[in-house]
C-alpha cells in the first residue's frame, strides 16, 4: 500500500508543500511508503491541453491510480484552491480516486479561506469516488512559519491537526491491509484439482 503526496502548489518554495513533505515524513515513522508529485513540474501546456499521449502525463495519472492513499495540498487563492491543482484533477477519469483514502490540506491568508476546503476542494474529491475524505487540514500563513535553516517552525494547534491527520490516515491504511488480507475467494471444494 502507497500513499502519494500530491503538490497543488505552483510556486516554490511553498507552505502547504512542505507541510505535505512533513506529512510523509511522519506517515514514514509509522512505516508507511509514499511517493510524490508535485504538479508544478509537469509540463504545463499538456497539463492544460489534456494531452494524455504525453509520457509525464501518463506517469503522473499512473501515480495516482497506483495509490491506495492521496494527501492533497495546496495554498488557497482568491477563496479556491489552486488553478494548477484544478488542471491536473480534471485529468483525472470520472472515478480516478476510487477506493482511496485522501486527505486534504491547504494554506492561507487568514481563517476565512478555510471554508475553500470544504466548499470548494472537498465536493471535488468527493465526486472522484474515493472511499473516504478524511478531515481537512488548513494553516493559516502566521501558523506556519520559515525557521533560519530553511525548516518549518509550526504552531502548536497545527501540530495538532497533523497528528490527528496522519493517526486517521495510518489507522485507515491499517484497517484496509488487513480487510484484504482477510477477503478471498471461496472456491468450491468440487473443483480444486490436485495433480500427483
Amino acid at each position: 500500500m502507497t500513499i502519494l503526496l500530491l503538490a497543488g502548489s505552483p510556486s516554490a518554495p511553498s507552505r502547504s508543500t512542505r507541510i505535505l513533505h512533513h506529512i510523509g515524513e511522519k506517515l514514514a515513522l509509522l512505516g508507511h511508503r509514499y511517493t510524490k508529485l508535485d504538479v508544478r513540474d509537469l509540463p504545463g501546456d499538456a497539463v492544460l491541453r489534456a494531452d494524455f499521449s504525453n509520457v509525464e502525463i501518463q506517469a503522473a495519472l499512473a501515480q495516482v491510480a497506483a495509490a491506495t492513499a492521496v494527501v492533497i495540498s495546496t495554498p488557497v487563492y482568491k477563496a479556491a484552491y489552486s488553478g494548477a491543482l484544478k488542471a491536473f484533477l480534471d485529468l483525472l477519469p470520472q472515478f480516478g480516486l476510487q477506493d482511496k483514502l485522501v486527505l486534504p490540506l491547504a494554506t492561507g491568508g487568514g481563517q476565512s479561506h478555510m471554508l475553500a476546503l470544504d466548499y470548494a476542494l472537498r465536493p471535488v474529491l468527493s465526486s472522484l469516488g474515493p472511499k473516504h475524505v478524511l478531515k481537512s487540514i488548513y494553516a493559516i500563513e502566521a501558523q506556519v512559519l520559515w525557521s533560519e535553516d530553511g525548516g518549518l517552525v509550526l504552531a502548536d494547534e497545527i501540530i495538532g491537526r497533523i497528528n490527528e491527520g496522519v493517526d486517521q490516515l495510518s489507522s485507515g491504511l491499517v484497517a484496509l491491509q488487513k480487510s484484504s488480507m482477510n477477503s478471498f475467494t471461496e472456491i468450491p471444494f468440487s473443483q480444486i484439482r490436485c495433480s500427483v
